[in-house]
């Protein structure tokens, strides 16, 4: 695949991502009656990541996430040269996304920005449990690098043929059901960039957190599956 199609595929992915993921939480997690609630909202980020494996995981590999592409790189699966363009592709694909839920999310008359904002990443007051920075971080780091050892592990060559999207996607379900209350669930820098920039205050100033410390997660990940795993081959196109 050439170097635009792979980005247009992590554009597409990384949007449906947070579109996806994130307007569940702002459109549906609290509707009257019948709103979807933490568990909704988990199993909607791990359905967009699963149903994006599958249709352009042959494509760019469906990183969707600039922690993803650095962990992979760290494993030792993928190209550095291919980094840049994969996380501007993300980031962009993210935006994109948050400001199309944005101006959906305002067609509702009772929607207000300021309070209901766009499902940003945050710690402390911006945290939906209270929880401290410390907390936050040490949180992203460490579901950032399970998150990674799943994928490294789901796509090795000598794993189950077929299944690494259903074990992705779940494990990314499981980790916005442990994390939600902490920090509203990063372990993506791309999926906190992009609220962040149309809420701003807060959740702008706290974004150095959910980049940061996913990244560190993900190379420890690429590091540690190099040694336990030997490196392994991908299946399912992180090499593109």
């Amino acid at each position: 695949m050439t170097a635009v199609q792979k980005s247009l595929a992590e554009f597409l992915g990384t949007f449906w991502l947070v579109f996806g993921g994130c307007g569940s939480a702002v459109i549906a997690a609290g509707f009257p009656d019948v709103g979807i609630g933490l568990l909704g909202v988990a199993l909607a980020f791990g359905l967009t990541v699963l149903t994006m494996a599958y249709a352009i995981g042959h494509i760019s590999g469906c990183h969707l996430n600039p922690a993803v592409t650095i962990g992979l790189w760290a494993g030792g699966r993928f190209p550095a040269k291919e980094i840049p363009v994969y996380i501007a592709a993300q980031v962009l694909g993210a935006i994109a996304a948050a400001v199309v839920l944005y101006l959906i999310a305002s067609g509702n008359p009772d929607y207000d920005l300021a309070i209901n904002g766009l499902a940003a990443n945050g710690v402390g007051d911006k945290s939906p449990g209270g929880y401290a920075i410390g907390a936050g971080i040490a949180i992203e780091i460490l579901l950032t690098f399970f998150f990674l050892m799943i994928i490294l592990g789901a796509t090795d060559g000598r794993a189950p043929a077929g299944f690494a999207p259903l074990a992705i996607g779940l494990g990314l379900t499981l980790i916005h059901l442990i994390s939600i209350p902490v920090t509203n669930t990063s372990v993506n820098p791309a999926r906190s960039t992009g609220p962040a920039l149309i809420e701003g205050g807060i959740a702008l100033s706290q974004l150095w957190i959910f980049w940061i410390a996913p990244i560190i997660g993900a190379i420890l990940a690429g590091i540690v599956y190099k040694v336990i795993g030997g490196g392994g081959q991908d299946i399912i196109g992180t090499e593109g």
